[in-house]
């Protein structure tokens, strides 16, 4: 064999090996950005959820003739804001992600006043439409909360992948940038004050 083929086989060796460290880093981070992406579909989803079983809450509480319809306007604005804000999958950076939660952070406040309310009236309290609906309302916050979870920890094993070492070169060289992860609302690490009034 011919001396100078040495090297050439070398560095063909090399380059090969180069090459598919570079596709295995590309097609695994594809795979753990677009099964983020997919989380938060199912994020959004659960919102979706909830907020037309929201709408349907509001509608059986309009029934009462007598009930507050300032509160009754602040879930429905509080919706229709909750509804208009969202988020492409491919634009989840942290000002996005605030924008997403304010408005449904906003919308978790109003339907909690209006639950409060209807602690008032007995007749809706006591409407078994509305019993199922608060029912499934319970259950699609734990939803929520549980895609939210999925979503961070589908975030964390993209975000891990790019910024490890010497993945993080490659991360740059093919347009990876870290996802924000969901953040619980700013206070909610404080505990709640509850003060029972009999």
């Amino acid at each position: 064999m011919k001396k100078w083929l040495v090297p050439i086989i070398i560095l063909a060796v090399f380059a090969f090996a180069l090459y598919n460290w570079a596709v295995g880093f590309n097609n695994t981070a594809v795979e753990y950005q677009e099964n983020a992406k997919t989380s938060w579909s199912n994020v959004e989803s659960s919102y979706q959820r909830r907020n037309d079983l929201i709408g349907n809450l509001v509608k059986t509480v309009q029934g009462a003739a007598d009930f507050e319809k300032s509160t009754l306007t602040a879930v429905i604005e509080a919706r229709a804001k909750a509804t208009q804000t969202t988020i492409n999958a491919g634009d989840l950076t942290p000002e996005n992600m605030a924008k997403f939660q304010e408005a449904q952070t906003g919308l978790s406040g109003a339907l909690s006043r209006l639950l409060v309310s209807v602690e008032r009236y007995p007749d809706i309290k006591a409407n078994k439409n509305f019993l199922e609906l608060q029912s499934q309302l319970e259950g699609t916050e734990n939803r929520i909360n549980v895609a939210r979870d999925r979503f961070n920890e589908n975030v964390n094993i993209y975000n891990k992948h790019i910024k490890k070492f010497p993945g993080s070169i490659l991360a740059g060289f093919f347009n990876f940038d870290e996802m924000a992860r969901y953040k619980a609302d700013s206070g909610s690490e404080n505990a709640p004050d509850v003060d029972f009034k009999f």
